[in-house]
């Protein structure tokens, strides 16, 4: 996104931003190996709590139960009917899904809606055995970026507000911004449910003041378009181009794709703040 004359950022004077408890360790005695399920160190390591190289040595610690007996055997097999402990916190073994969409308009953002015609779990479904949410929301005809995944963990994370998720979206309005607006909303708008401003904001294309590339944390509702409209604009089209570090870039509108793990490591760690 490109950053024109009139831009404001917030966060730099130096440079724009584009657009069941554990009923004891009973006995050092392991679950019989059978044919079918899942070596252990797998179903520790998709509990999301290490690697399968620490959870060998989670294993050889004895710091591991399974249906309530220590298991300290390297390649013991369980199933999903089995009850695995470590350090009295029950894991669950389900594999961590992280899924991407370019997000279509007349699309609702919900898991199930009687009165839509179409939601984004119609989307993507099928795309994998997990259930999976979206990580906050896009109204019915904003586009653009928005994340699935399982992992509770990284979603409270990724939308509590002391966390300051970036987002950035492309804004066409039904007339020119003006510069004295562009400089109001980067200083702040007082709307009914207090003072917002804008991390940063600029016209997107040099001869189309119309549209505007604005970057905010906040994930109140209609925050976008609430802001426009208290300044006597109209949104005509909002699009969601980044959220978390995560782009649409070669992703088709109302298309998906499953992150990498890089992807992923990068959003664990917040290197995108």
């Amino acid at each position: 996104m490109n950053h024109k004359k009139y831009s404001i950022n917030r966060k730099s004077s130096q440079k724009d931003t584009s657009l069941k408890k554990n009923s004891g360790k009973e006995s050092n005695s392991s679950v019989k190996k059978e044919s079918k399920g899942i070596r252990l160190n797998r179903y520790i390591a998709n509990a999301g709590i290490c690697s399968r190289r620490e959870a060998d040595n989670l294993i050889k610690k004895g710091e591991i139960t399974v249906n309530g007996k220590v298991v300290t055997e390297m390649g013991t097999v369980v199933n999903l009917y089995d009850v695995v402990y470590h350090n009295n916190q029950k894991l669950n073994a389900e594999k961590k899904i992280y899924l991407l969409l370019n997000k279509p308009k007349d699309v609702v953002t919900t898991m199930s809606d009687p009165h839509a015609k179409h939601t984004v779990m119609d989307i993507i479904k099928g795309a994998c055995n997990e259930r999976i949410y979206p990580v906050g929301r896009l109204d019915r005809n904003t586009t653009g970026v928005l994340l699935f995944t399982n992992d509770g963990d990284l979603a409270k994370k990724l939308t509590h507000p002391k966390h300051l998720t970036k987002k950035i979206y492309h804004a066409f309005l039904d007339k020119p911004l003006t510069k004295e607006h562009i400089l109001q909303i980067g200083e702040g708008v007082d709307l009914e449910d207090g003072k917002i401003a804008a991390d940063a904001i600029s016209y997107v294309e040099k001869d189309d003041r119309t549209q505007i590339g604005i970057e905010i944390h906040s994930g109140k509702n209609h925050i976008v378009r609430r802001i426009f409209e208290h300044l006597g604009y109209k949104v005509v089209k909002l699009d969601r181009v980044y959220f978390a570090g995560l782009t649409k870039k070669r992703i088709p509108r109302g298309k998906w794709r499953i992150l990498t793990p890089k992807e992923v490591s990068i959003l664990k760690a917040g290197f995108w703040q």
